[in-house]
């Protein structure tokens, strides 16, 4: 009988559940609150966060610009993160836990659907690697093994994907969009995963060879 297809948005949540909980640059990311689907490739990008809500939770900002709603099991989502295809091919755990804490960094304090103004790429330039990078490198000292393993796996999973993907904000009345998004919208759809192997587990292998 042939290996059931993980479900991996489980371990994309028990992850963000996690990261919020030991770190508390992150305490105030719910989860879920949080949609995380597999998307097209966008350059060189292995994932991007868009904001579901403009400041403060509202749907609609001063210009009268509407932004879709998007609810799954009934709850509101504030943000959506995008897994692009460098996520899955050819990324390390490390780099794929990375790639998710890099886009809760970019997160509201507020966690009211917006982004944080001064954590924009544009805005910090390198200095956003070097804020990053020490909570990086703290989480994944503490980050348990079986979510690092799930992280690492090798093969097909299932993961959400758009059936109808949301546009974006737009004025009532100007274009025929769907006012709300629910599963209904949504798939679990095949993505391969692979995981390249320690490096220093090759050339543990490769002196072994030379001794026989």
């Amino acid at each position: 009988m042939a290996q059931r297809r993980p479900n991996f948005n489980k371990a994309l949540r028990a992850l963000i559940r996690d990261i919020s909980t030991r770190m508390p640059e992150f305490g105030h990311v719910r989860a879920s609150r949080i949609l995380v689907v597999a998307g097209e490739a966008r350059r060189a990008s292995r994932g991007t966060v868009k904001p579901l809500c403009f400041r403060g939770g509202k749907s609609t900002d001063r210009t009268g610009r509407r932004k879709p709603i998007i609810r799954v099991r009934g709850r509101r989502m504030l943000y959506c993160i995008t897994l692009r295809p460098l996520f899955f091919r050819g990324s390390t755990a490390r780099a794929r836990i990375e790639t998710v804490i890099h886009e809760l960094f970019h997160c509201s304090r507020r966690f009211d659907g917006s982004l944080h103004a001064g954590r924009r790429h544009e805005v910090l330039g390198r200095e956003f690697t070097r804020r990053l990078r020490p909570l990086v490198r703290r989480y994944l000292k503490a980050c348990p093994p079986e979510l690092k393993a799930a992280f690492a796996h090798s093969g097909e999973v299932r993961v959400l994907q758009w059936l109808e993907r949301p546009g974006h904000a737009c004025i009532p009345g100007t274009s025929r969009v769907r006012k709300v998004y629910t599963e209904d919208q949504l798939f679990y759809g095949i993505a391969r995963m692979v995981t390249p192997k320690p490096r220093v587990v090759r050339e543990a292998g490769a002196r072994s060879s030379k001794l026989h």
